[in-house]
């Protein structure tokens, strides 16, 4: 009879002793990587640019790109996620974020930019981790149907097309942005050759 062996489970210290460009998030104690396409990583940055101009020019917060690790799930207090973009506003930032590790306050705005390659059921468990955490505002950019989930805590989902326009409500007031902005980096690919990178 083959003994059954349990494999060790990941811990949040060595999540933080990984490469630091291995996209991993940890999740019952296991790694789950996070790939991410090219075009994905586009819209990201571009995304974060546009935050962080808006950010800096209000002085309202600071926004991080996907090297950020979150700790501040209270149904799982090992998890770790790692959004593509995320925001802290400025009256919650404290001399602790600054020190190495995860970080253990929930995000005021999380951003996911899915990626050809992401299972849906995945996806829908990251926006139900960061709504148990707390998070306020939660963007969920499909670069492939250009569409933009938005979740608000306590309230409905909604759907909103490139015609539609993205708010920043209630974390960012003021914020307001064309969904089609969002993709405009894309206007510059091919459309033969997003196919083909999506396929990636």
């Amino acid at each position: 009879m083959t003994a059954v062996v349990d494999k060790p489970k990941v811990t949040p210290e060595d999540l933080l002793k990984l490469p630091r460009d291995r996209r991993y998030e940890l999740v019952d104690g296991e790694l789950v990587e996070k790939p991410m396409a090219w075009s994905t990583a586009v819209v990201a940055a571009h995304l974060v640019r546009l935050l962080g101009n808006y950010c800096e020019a209000h002085k309202i917060g600071v926004v991080a790109d996907s090297s950020a690790s979150y700790r501040c799930f209270p149904h799982d207090p090992d998890r770790v996620r790692k959004p593509d973009i995320s925001l802290i506003l400025r009256e919650r930032i404290t001399p602790e974020l600054l020190e190495p590790g995860h970080i253990r306050i929930a995000p005021d705005l999380v951003v996911e930019v899915v990626s050809p390659s992401d299972e849906v059921n995945e996806v829908d468990k990251r926006v139900l981790d960061y709504q148990r955490a707390g998070v306020p505002l939660l963007w969920v950019v499909h670069p492939e149907s250009r569409h933009v989930d938005v979740y608000r805590l306590g309230g409905r989902g909604e759907i909103l097309s490139e015609q539609h326009e993205l708010t920043g409500e209630p974390v960012l007031p003021g914020f307001r942005l064309p969904v089609r902005e969002i993709f405009r980096p894309l206007e510059l690919v091919p459309v033969s050759e997003a196919k083909t990178g999506a396929q990636t």
